[in-house]
């Protein structure tokens, strides 16, 4: 009978080295989703823009406002949006205090919206993706 840390052998390697792989393994496929997640919010942006201008179309052809699609998301953000413009904030800065934060997205002084970023700090603080440092959040490699 073996022990974990006695004698097993994880692919060539000690335990450690075994764990250290797979959290290089896990961080790249990671990145890979989040770079995928980039893309496609990219691809969505491009598409509403072309969804403003038929609309901008439409209402300068007609002279009437153009009709809201049905279950189109123009009412307001979609859940987590706020999240993914605050993290890329982040990750294009070289670290942020909230006030920082508030101030580039437009938001000092709007006290839901102050509350919207408050939350989304939290969570992707605790989803791993952005560290504290100094009074500054910074993006998680």
């Amino acid at each position: 009978m073996s022990d974990v840390h006695e004698g097993s052998n994880f692919g060539g390697g000690n335990f450690s080295e075994f764990i250290s792989r797979e959290r290089d393994r896990l961080r790249a496929e990671r990145e890979q989703v989040f770079n995928q997640q980039e893309e496609l919010k990219r691809r969505l942006d491009a598409i509403n823009r072309e969804f403003a201008a038929v609309d901008a179309y439409e209402t300068a052809k007609t002279g009437k406002a153009a009709r809201q699609a049905a279950g189109s998301r123009q009412q307001g953000a979609r859940r987590g949006s706020r999240r993914e413009a605050l993290l890329e904030l982040i990750r294009q800065s070289d670290g942020l205090s909230r006030g920082e934060i508030l101030e580039r997205m437009g938001l000092k002084g709007d006290k839901s919206g102050e509350m919207s970023v408050s939350n989304a700090l939290t969570a992707l603080t605790k989803s791993n993706q952005v560290f504290r440092d100094g009074g500054k959040y910074r993006a998680a490699m």
